[in-house]
């Protein structure tokens, strides 16, 4: 393998992850399940990119910050969005907020397939690669949505929603304002899967409405949930393993895709708790697993 390609799978992996992240916070900690977080992606996508083909207002020489400017304007756009499904679907009950988002993914897809506007069904082309979404660019972007992320989650407002996830009348009982904790992190979900829109808009230089199906909502959740539900390194962790298995199975032509499911199913039957089961990595946990496999009686140097 060239690093080319190494490098190519691995800035894929790192705009699945900006998705997965979000989702982490409102799956894994909030306890919100959605399937149209793809919608959420593609609202990001457009926007980012129509701004760059249409707008190009700054130089050459600044294109770099024309390029995180769109990346946010797209987050924020999505973020927009969200607020009003939010809204309008947050009070649902159980699989009925689940349905209303996967009807929002496909309506978004939909809209832009049938509004020649959006370039239709062919999508938007020639949008600037260059530069762009670079890996330097894509860790770096990585780096500060988990920091913010565990930073959130590690605040009051994480452990209420945590509350909210673990028992919604209780915390309602304490006066967590219930809705308010979903709709913020409905909100930041959408945010960070519309970065990851813009990042992916901007890495192939073309979008597409198939690009955006319920298929890939489905496979950011399940993600999700291999890694296991409110573990931010979970969601690293699969994030990783499960971008990286597709290509390293490609050899195997037509089977790739059982071999796939076949190797998911298998660890979610072993590990119905996800890889890292809620736990997240730390230098302490890591000492005490070296502790642990250290054979009795032997000193320390």
């Amino acid at each position: 393998m060239s690093w080319g390609y190494i490098s190519g799978i691995l800035i894929l992996t790192g705009i699945n992850l900006m998705t997965v992240l979000g989702l982490s916070l409102l799956t894994g900690f909030t306890g919100l399940f959605s399937f149209g977080h793809a919608g959420f992606m593609a609202i990001g996508a457009y926007t980012a990119a129509m701004l760059t083909l249409k707008l190009n207002i700054l130089p050459e020489s600044m294109a770099q910050v024309q390029f995180y400017i769109v990346l946010l304007a797209g987050g924020i756009v999505s973020m927009l969005f969200s607020l009003i499904i939010g809204k309008l679907t947050l009070n649902l009950k159980g699989d009925y907020f689940c349905i209303a988002t996967l009807g929002f993914g496909e309506a978004i897809r939909l809209i832009l397939d049938n509004v020649q506007y959006f370039g239709g069904a062919r999508g938007l082309s020639s949008i600037p690669t260059q530069g762009t979404t670079t890996l330097t660019n894509v860790v770096i972007i990585n780096v500060i949505a988990i920091t913010v992320l565990v930073l959130i989650i590690r605040s009051r407002h994480g452990r209420n929603m945590v509350a909210i996830r673990e028992e919604e009348l209780a915390a309602q009982t304490i006066g967590i304002d219930v809705f308010k904790y979903k709709l913020i992190s409905f909100a930041i979900s959408a945010f960070y899967a519309g970065i990851a829109g813009g990042l992916m808009a901007h890495y192939f230089g073309y979008i597409q409405p198939v690009m955006f199906k319920m298929v890939k909502s489905t496979e950011l959740t399940i993600i999700v949930i291999f890694g296991g539900l409110g573990s931010v390194s979970g969601s690293v962790v699969g994030t990783i393993l499960l971008t990286f298995l597709p290509e390293l199975l490609r050899s195997f032509a037509n089977w790739r895709l059982v071999l796939y499911g076949a190797a998911v199913i298998i660890i979610m039957i072993s590990r119905p708790q996800g890889l890292m089961g809620g736990k997240e990595f730390s230098i302490k946990g890591i000492k005490k697993i070296i502790e642990k496999r250290r054979p009795k009686g032997e000193v320390k140097s």
